[in-house]
């Protein structure tokens, strides 16, 4: 009997653990960002169902149908999963087991193994951990809605963080989502291995500088141009930096041990890419642009 009891106990507790807290903004009634471990998610919700967009984790969805569910009664539920490393990625955050309509842009679900014009491959080791699927549908360059009063376009982009890097836009509401091109919480990331550009990156935040646009980082407060155009600036000023040591001859270890970033480490040196990667970052575009010239 006490083995069954404890049992019962370990059970429930994991099952409470593997549930997360999940932190609500309400941007206006039909307009919510919902912010998880793994990032940040914007959701419309009214009459015509759900449609959300970012990375959710699979520790929030319980959490997250819960909430949506004392908003709307409508089933429907649609889920856009934006793209980011492999290593953090918890596939459709088990939307799809839910019976929602789940989509990724078709380069980052190739990566995840699916949609890759054949047949899908294995999924990864970390999201069968997880207890995960991934997304079974793909986009190329655009998905657009129109629900529950708002115009909403998902538009790839040049290639920044990613070569699936997609803006998303609110037109009524003017909010923009930049996904890992504006982490939020830190230096920027480029995946050299997901095609990912300094130029591309940089071209992507131009377009939404104006401090009238309200902004949802990847992770991270609300906040709106104005912080983009500081990021963007932050990014020019220590490229150039790092540019002036590549083309005076200093080696990757001069260049990094020199601290280019130090008068932004305090702003923006705590999230998931260190100071000094995101200096070698840089050293790595400029000296990849330089051999191609």
């Amino acid at each position: 009997m006490k083995l069954i009891v404890l049992t019962f106990v370990l059970a429930y507790v994991s099952m409470v653990a593997a549930q997360e807290k999940v932190l609500v903004t309400e941007l206006s009634p039909h307009l919510l960002v919902l912010a998880t471990s793994a990032g940040n998610v914007i959701a419309s919700v009214g009459p015509d169902g759900v449609l959300l967009v970012g990375t959710p984790s699979a520790a929030s969805t319980a959490q997250i149908r819960r909430i949506l569910a004392s908003r709307t009664k409508s089933p429907v539920r649609y889920v856009v999963i934006a793209p980011e490393a492999i290593e953090n990625s918890e596939g459709d955050a088990g939307w799809g087991r839910q019976g929602a309509f789940v989509a990724m842009q078709e380069n980052a679900l190739g990566r995840l193994g699916g949609h890759a014009m054949g047949p899908q491959l294995p999924l990864p080791d970390r999201l069968i951990r997880l207890g995960v699927d991934r997304p079974r549908i793909s986009f190329s360059e655009v998905l657009s809605f129109d629900m529950n009063g708002e115009a909403i376009h998902l538009v790839r982009q040049s290639p920044g963080y990613s070569d699936a890097d997609t803006i998303v836009h609110y037109h009524i509401a003017n909010l923009v989502y930049l996904g890992e091109v504006f982490p939020g919480d830190g230096y920027p990331r480029i995946d050299h291995a997901q095609n990912g550009t300094f130029e591309g990156l940089m071209k992507t935040l131009a377009s939404w500088t104006d401090e009238r646009f309200r902004v949802v980082p990847a992770r991270g407060p609300i906040t709106d141009g104005n912080r983009v155009q500081a990021f963007l600036d932050m990014i020019k000023a220590v490229r150039d930096r790092v540019q002036k040591m590549h083309d005076a001859g200093r080696s990757d270890q001069e260049i990094v041990a020199s601290h280019p970033s130090a008068a932004f480490d305090s702003r923006w040196g705590h999230g998931r890419v260190s100071p000094d990667d995101f200096v070698r970052e840089l050293e790595e575009s400029i000296a990849a642009t330089g051999a191609k010239r």
